[in-house]
Order: C-alpha cells, then structure tokens, then sequence
C-alpha cells in the first residue's frame, strides 16, 4: 500500500495558520509547528482582551461620572441610586459620554434626579 503523506489538505491547513501567524517575529511566523502554538496563544489573548476590554470601560465610565457628579455636589452612587428610582433609561456609557462632552445636559439630569 503506498505511503499517503496528506498533502494538499495539509497543505492548506498550514498555510491557514502561517496567514494568521503573519507579522509574529522569527519562528513564530516561519514554522509550523511554533506558528501554531503562537497563534493558539493570541486567540486566547484576543479573547481575554475583549472581556477584559469591557471591564476596563465601565470604570473608565464610572470614574467619569463620579468626578461629574461630585463637580454638581453629589456622589456617584447617590446619583445611580436615585436614576435607578426615576427608572432612567441612560446607561453608563451614555452618562459618561454625557458628563465629559455635554457637561450642562448632565447637569439637568443630576437636577432631575435628585427631585425624587
């Protein structure tokens, strides 16, 4: 029975990898068998990252909106407290974005919030 030695599948399996190896400095981009474990390496990374990436945002945004409302005389869980009352549909994003760019819309709605 002849030797089968895989080629055109292996072929393009490899290639696969290489191409998302591309730019990985040495070795990791040049041979197979590191290019593999490198690339395995990033996805987890990538992964990681974009979890990691979420959590660092909302503090980013939490940071912004307690020095916003610590500016108008009030904290930043007495200001969420009270627009989880009025049952207010801005997120923290939107808040944040509200506080750094639109200072006197964010002040209106402190104001608003603090009627309750």
């Amino acid at each position: 029975m002849p030797r089968a030695k895989r080629g055109f599948k292996a072929r393009r399996r490899h290639n696969k990898v290489l191409k998302q190896a591309k730019g990985f400095h040495g070795a990791r981009s040049k041979l197979i068998r590191t290019a593999m474990e490198a690339v395995d390496h990033a996805l987890q990374y990538a992964y990681v990252g974009r979890k990691l990436k979420k959590r660092d945002f909302r503090g980013l945004w939490q940071t912004r909106i307690a020095a916003a409302a610590a500016h108008r005389g009030t904290s930043y869980s007495r200001l969420m407290g009270d627009l989880k009352k009025k049952g207010s549909a801005l997120d923290r994003k939107m808040l944040a974005e509200l506080a750094t760019n639109h200072p006197e819309d964010f002040a209106a709605i402190v104001e608003w919030a603090k009627a309750v």
